[in-house]
């Protein structure tokens, strides 16, 4: 095998609202894009998921789940299972999902690296809005205060990522009692609305996130890209 081009540019793809599905097979398209490229481009997919869903990953239980199959139908939530790392977690409306699909070679990243990474990014996303964040090495995710703010949960198929991080913006967090999150029987959540005063939405964050992504990663502000999303809804 050839050494890797770099890479060198960041494609945006905005997804105001999808389901998880579509967005899925969305992934997979993309992931297959950049494995036969061998480099040259990363993307990153920005999306709110509008219908509720639960996720299991590679080690998660459906003991986690807490909430009855009565009450998640009522709420209208889908329960999928997941080829991401971790257990089980819940993404919704106010919360902003991102998918980067990544050759990890390309920007000679190791698994950890590209996890730190991402939790750095929300880090410095978080600091925008005085929201002092910390990572912690014994779990992965964002946390303020011993409270969740944001989750990590991700997939490497031929040294590419996908599957990514999803961070609480204006989620009502009573969903999380519906789950035990990332098998944390204590763990609590946490977003941007409950610790600040500021009025602020998912689609008001994206771009402050694709800055803080493209710093963190090292990509230069010309190489970023905006793309319009196919419909997948």
């Amino acid at each position: 095998m050839g050494k890797p081009r770099k890479v060198n540019e960041l494609v945006c793809l905005d997804l105001p609202c999808a389901e998880y599905l579509p967005t899925l097979e969305l992934q997979h398209k993309l992931l297959a894009q950049v494995q036969s490229a061998q480099g040259g481009r990363a993307y990153l997919l920005l999306v709110e998921h509008d219908r509720p869903v639960i996720t299991l990953g590679r080690r998660g239980r459906r003991e986690d789940i807490l909430a009855s199959p009565e009450q998640l139908s009522a709420a209208g939530v889908e329960i999928h299972q997941s080829t991401r790392g971790g257990e089980v977690t819940y993404h919704g409306p106010g919360q902003l999902v991102v998918y980067p699909i990544l050759s990890l070679r390309g920007r000679n990243l190791t698994l950890h690296r590209y996890v730190n990474n991402l939790e750095q990014t929300v880090i410095a996303l978080l600091k925008r809005f005085g929201i002092f964040a910390n990572r912690d090495d014994k779990q992965i995710g964002v946390w303020v205060d011993g409270e969740k703010i944001a989750a990590i949960g991700i997939a490497v198929a031929r040294w590419v990522t996908y599957h990514g991080l999803a961070l609480n913006v204006t989620t009502d967090l009573g969903c999380f009692e519906w789950i035990v999150p990332c098998g944390l029987a204590a763990g609590r959540a946490t977003s941007i609305a409950k610790l600040t005063s500021q009025e602020v939405s998912v689609a008001q964050i994206k771009s402050d996130l694709v800055e803080c992504f493209a710093e963190e990663f090292g990509f230069n502000q010309d190489a970023i890209r905006y793309e319009q999303c196919p419909d997948i809804a």
